[in-house]
């Protein structure tokens, strides 16, 4: 049987985007300290939620996050040898176990402004249905229906069979958009990795799955905000 304890949640926050300059911490649709503004009130307010790991080497998002004044946050300045443009996700694999040591574990990011409180309650709770259920952790992704090419042709559809087969019938396509990965301790003592060999796919919408990447997106996201299409 799975745990009913609350999940302790991991969020990295590197200082110094190359293609979002301050991307973390600059305004964002009417919140002054921007996305990590964003993603901090909305990770206090999930019940299923612990504790939350700050790991950043931003001193000016560790000052932000001091004044909530909440129990939950857990300050952490991370050395700069996990902070560059170089780090990869496999690096921080280690310190975040380090950081957490055992239970469950979510990693998250500040780069999905659409997964609200209310969504990463549901997220969790769908996680220990998952576990219960034999698989061994959860990851979130956007669901494509579409016709999907590489550079060899059609991926989900065969042009020998039917050119252009209505979008209905295609296979549905999972595209991982890292707003959050659920799985135990253990699965990162053991595999080295924030997922297990058997994780749950679990689907979102174009919306609630966005992640902001590149400038555009952050203007994209900020709009949809403002002009009432997203809430965050």
């Amino acid at each position: 049987m799975s745990s009913t304890s609350p999940v302790n949640c991991f969020l990295p926050c590197r200082k110094g985007s190359e293609r979002v300059p301050r991307k973390n911490i600059k305004p964002f649709a009417g919140f002054a300290n921007g996305l990590i503004e964003v993603k901090l009130r909305q990770l206090i307010g999930a019940k299923g939620i612990g504790k939350i790991y700050l790991s950043t080497n931003d001193e000016e998002i560790l000052d932000y996050a001091a004044t909530l004044g909440s129990d939950k946050i857990v300050l952490h300045k991370r050395c700069e040898e996990l902070s560059s443009s170089q780090t990869s996700t496999d690096d921080l694999v280690a310190h975040a176990l380090e950081l957490i040591g055992d239970g469950d574990i979510m990693w998250t990011h500040v780069t999905s402004p659409f997964v609200s409180a209310a969504s990463y309650d549901s997220i969790v709770a769908r996680y220990r249905e998952a576990l219960d259920e034999g698989h061994d952790s959860l990851m979130t992704t956007s669901v494509i229906h579409g016709f999907i090419w590489n550079e060899d042709g059609p991926v989900n559809y065969d042009r020998n069979i039917e050119k252009w087969p209505r979008t209905q019938t295609l296979p549905t396509l999972y595209e991982i958009n890292s707003a959050a990965f659920l799985a135990p301790a253990s699965i990162y003592r053991d595999e080295d990795d924030r997922i297990g060999r058997n994780p749950f796919i679990y689907g979102m919408d174009k919306i609630e799955g966005m992640d902001i990447d590149w400038p555009v997106d952050f203007q994209i996201a900020e709009s949809m905000v403002l002009q009432g299409i997203a809430s965050v």
